[in-house]
C-alpha cells in the first residue's frame, strides 16, 4: 500500500512542477480576474448564468490544484509551514464561501477579488518583489521619517514667508505641506505654485529648487536604493533554498532508490527459497 502511495505521491509532484500545469493555473487565476472585472459592467447581467458557472469552475479548479500541492508534499504539515502556501490554502478555502447567500455576498465577492493575488504565490519574481518590498518597509520607514521632518521645516517657513501670496496654498502649516507634497509629486507645480509665488518673491525658486533636489532625488534614490539592497539578498536567499531543495530531494531519490533495491534483493531471496522448496 505504501509504495502505491509514495508512485502516486510522485506522480503529483511532477504534475505539480509541470510548466504547462503551473502555466495552466496562472491562466485560470488571471481568467479569475477578468471575470471579477467583468461583472462590474452592466452589460454582463445578461450572462450572468454563464458567468456563476464560470465562478463555480474556476473554484473547483483551484481547489483540485490546492489539494494536489498537498498530497504531493512527503508531510502535510510541511505544506502548511510555508507562508506562501497558507496564504494559498485561505484564499482557497474563503471562496467556498456560497456566493448566493445575501448576507455573505459582500464577502464572498470579497474574498473572490484577492484570488488575483494567487498570481504572487506562483510566480517566484513576484514573491521576491513582494517579500523585498515588505522587508523593506522597516529601513524606509526611516527615510520617510526624515522626509517628513524636512516637509515640516520646509512648510513652517513656507507658511511664513508666502502666506500673503496664496493663503489656500501657505495659509498653515497642514495646507503648506498639502502643497509641498503637491510640488514633490511633480502636479502642476509650477503653473500653480512657482510662478505665482515667484511674481511677488523672485528668489523664490531657491525654496522649491532645493525642497525638490531633497526629496525627489536624495530620499527617493535613498528608497529605491534600500528596495534594490533588499531584493538582492531576497534573489541569493531564493537560490540557495532552491539549491538546497534541490539537494534534499536527490537525497531522497537515493534513499527511495535504495529502499526499493532492498524491496527487489527481499523478493529475489523469497523466490529463490521457493525454488529451491
Amino acid at each position: 500500500m505504501r509504495v502505491y502511495w509514495d508512485q502516486l505521491r510522485d506522480r503529483l509532484e511532477r504534475l505539480r512542477a509541470n510548466k504547462i500545469f503551473e502555466s495552466f493555473v496562472i491562466f485560470i487565476i488571471i481568467v479569475s480576474a477578468l471575470l471579477i472585472g467583468a461583472k462590474t459592467y452592466e452589460e454582463t447581467s445578461r450572462f450572468e448564468q454563464i458567468m456563476r458557472w464560470l465562478d463555480l469552475g474556476i473554484t473547483l479548479f483551484f481547489l483540485f490544484e490546492l489539494i494536489i500541492r498537498i498530497a504531493a508534499e512527503k508531510r502535510t504539515l510541511n505544506f502548511f509551514k510555508k507562508g506562501w502556501n497558507l496564504f494559498d490554502f485561505l484564499i482557497v478555502t474563503a471562496s467556498l464561501i456560497p456566493i448566493d447567500d445575501s448576507e455573505m455576498v459582500l464577502i464572498a465577492r470579497l474574498l473572490r477579488i484577492f484570488r488575483v493575488l494567487r498570481l504572487v504565490s506562483m510566480i517566484p519574481e513576484l514573491r521576491i518583489l513582494l517579500a523585498a518590498l515588505l522587508k523593506s518597509i522597516p529601513r524606509m520607514g526611516y527615510v520617510a521619517l526624515l522626509m517628513f521632518i524636512i516637509f515640516y521645516i520646509y512648510a513652517a517657513i513656507g507658511s511664513f514667508l508666502f502666506e500673503s501670496v496664496d493663503e489656500q496654498l501657505w495659509g498653515n502649516i497642514a495646507l503648506a505641506m498639502l502643497t509641498l507634497f503637491q510640488v514633490a509629486t511633480f502636479e502642476s507645480w509650477a503653473t500653480a505654485v512657482l510662478y505665482p509665488t515667484m511674481e511677488h518673491y523672485p528668489y523664490s525658486w531657491i525654496y522649491f529648487l532645493t525642497f525638490i533636489f531633497l526629496n525627489a532625488f536624495i530620499f527617493l534614490n535613498m528608497m529605491i536604493g534600500i528596495v534594490l539592497d533588499v531584493m538582492q539578498k531576497e534573489s541569493a536567499a531564493e537560490q540557495l533554498e532552491t539549491g538546497e531543495g534541490e539537494v534534499a530531494e536527490i537525497h531522497w531519490m537515493r534513499e527511495h532508490m535504495q529502499l526499493m533495491s532492498e524491496q527487489l534483493a527481499r523478493i529475489e531471496a523469497q523466490l529463490q527459497e521457493q525454488k529451491k522448496l
